[in-house]
């Protein structure tokens, strides 16, 4: 007889019920779930189905409720658990390499006291692996007897089973369920998407998927038809797709040669964060990170790093980053602004090449930068910050960072106004004809000025001096006694000598003077040297 797909009413399906069971008229069915990336399979979903062998298939929108209302619908969620189990025990006994499938878990499958005892002992009847299995509950049934729900979740994780939250979105408390409830998988309802792809649902879906890389948590976006939507979740950082665009829900023997056909791999967080940072603890304001973090370390941040389009993004700063910047700056002048536009385009490419380094290397990398910060009170500035970064997670090309800060401005102002101080005193010294060094007495160490390595030769340190000089005819022969004699009488606390004596092998006349430096108790200390040339004006 044909099948006349017609609606069977509800005492019907309740009076077939039983049948439907023992013949598998209630069956699942498979949708497969793709890495939009790299079109490999990491999962699929079972689905309840009902094909009535005279009625033929009903809408799970027709018999699901019926089932709810009359309780029947905890035994057809067992009824598709163990059909699943069934199916891959005869892929794993034909040697065939199986997927994790995800099977809906009703509300009042929660609220049964032995659901999660007899879903194990159905896992342990067919010996499958835990991490083959999920368990799927929706966001609605979430609402309400939390307790309970959350007792349930416990005993699953006890197991080790993954729990997915579905239709995430479509609800009126997503945040709160989300904040509660310890989910390993956020299941992202599309109907967000319905009309322009943009626009204000866009947004928010773009906002949960950042939030979910926060938690560590892996987002699938379920219901995907197009491949606008596709690309678009894809853009947001979330690559697993479910929905028509790839599959629809595939019978057994189709779902099988899909799954022996395509590569497989695992379902991952979007962001692969380091293992010592606990991300739930470090954004609650009352964790120890988070009192760490505003009080106990000094200017630090937390921002993100897109390889491929370059834009940065502070997340998170301290009081102490806040005022290493100055300016009367606050974090709400900080916080989500596009800090690049702070540098010039070489300032720019040291901080880039720096995060880059850590990036390659792993390890914490330092640069010192110039940038302009502005602030409405006192206008615009220069400043130079030395920064400290390593990176702590990362989720394809966007990069998370910490980073520590010092404003070292004044000191780099220093360094450069000590930098043109030496070479005005350098430029002096090339008009004057004027040599110098440092000598040390109780070591007998001299430390040359950049004129005498230049043109006598002589290294940045020279030991056992003046036998060095001497034996480089730089003090000649006949003058060297009475070179050594001098060193004699500076260790001895003579203050100043000074002569006129011929230097190098050319017996070029100088003026050459030590001055003595004494310490705090008037032992002799160092010695500073110079030789002037002298002119000769007939």
């Amino acid at each position: 007889m044909e099948d006349l797909e017609a609606k069977m009413r509800e005492p019907e399906l309740v009076g077939c019920f039983e049948d439907a069971l023992q013949f598998d008229h209630i069956y699942a069915v498979y949708q497969p779930q793709i890495n939009h990336s790299t079109g490999r399979m990491v999962g699929a979903e079972a689905l309840m189905r009902w094909k009535h062998p005279i009625y033929g298939v009903q809408m799970p929108g027709d018999f699901i409720p019926v089932l709810e209302k009359n309780n029947l619908i905890y035994r057809a969620d067992l009824h598709i658990f163990e059909t699943v189990c069934r199916f891959q025990r005869k892929c794993l006994d034909q040697g065939i390499s199986i997927i994790p499938i995800s099977v809906n878990m009703s509300r009042y499958d929660i609220y049964n006291t032995n659901y999660v005892e007899e879903i194990e002992g159905i896992r342990k009847k067919y010996d499958i692996p835990v991490k083959y299995l999920r368990l799927e509950i929706t966001e609605s049934s979430a609402i309400g007897g939390r307790e309970m729900i959350t007792r349930v979740l416990r005993q699953l994780h006890d197991h080790g089973y993954t729990v997915e939250m579905d239709d995430f979105g479509s609800g009126y408390s997503s945040l709160n369920i989300l904040k509660d409830l310890d989910v390993d998988v956020i299941k992202l309802d599309m109907a967000f998407l319905s009309g322009d792809i943009g626009g204000r649902g866009g947004t928010i879906l773009s906002s949960i998927v950042q939030m979910t890389k926060w938690l560590n948590t892996p987002v699938i976006a379920e219901g995907v038809e197009t491949l606008e939507q596709a690309d678009y979740m894809k853009s947001t950082g979330c690559n697993y797709i479910q929905g028509y665009l790839y599959y629809r829900p595939l019978p057994e023997e189709e779902f099988l040669e899909k799954m022996t056909q395509l590569e497989h791999e695992p379902l991952t967080p979007a962001m692969h964060l380091i293992k010592t940072l606990d991300a739930g603890k470090f954004w609650d304001p009352n964790s120890m990170e988070t009192l760490i973090f505003n009080n106990f370390v000094g200017g630090a941040a937390i921002f993100t790093y897109n390889k491929s389009t370059k834009a940065k993004k502070i997340l998170r700063v301290n009081r102490k980053y806040v005022k290493e910047l100055g300016m009367n700056m606050t974090e709400r002048d900080i916080i989500g602004k596009d800090v690049w536009n702070a540098f010039d385009s070489h300032e720019e490419q040291k901080y880039e090449d720096m995060l880059l380094r850590a990036i390659v290397g792993g390890e914490e990398e330092m640069s010192e930068t110039w940038r302009k910060v502005y602030s409405d009170c006192c206008g615009e500035d220069k400043i130079c910050i030395r920064t400290y970064v390593r990176e702590i997670g990362e989720a394809g090309e966007e990069y998370l960072f910490y980073a520590m800060v010092q404003n070292v401005t004044a000191e780099k102002k220093r360094d450069l106004q000590l930098a043109e101080d030496e070479a005005r005193y350098k430029f002096a010294f090339e008009q004057a004809n004027v040599y110098a060094w440092e000598y040390t007495i109780a070591t007998k160490e001299m430390r040359p000025c950049f004129r005498c390595m230049r043109d006598l030769g002589l290294p940045p340190l020279v030991r056992n001096y003046p036998e060095p000089a001497i034996e480089q005819r730089i003090f000649p022969p006949d003058y060297a006694d009475m070179y050594r004699d001098w060193h004699k009488q500076l260790e001895q606390g003579v203050e100043s000598l000074e002569a006129i004596i011929p230097l190098t092998v050319g017996r070029v006349p100088f003026h050459v003077r030590y001055t003595l430096e004494k310490d705090e108790n008037g032992k002799p200390l160092k010695a500073y040297g110079s030789a002037t040339l002298v002119i000769n004006e007939d």
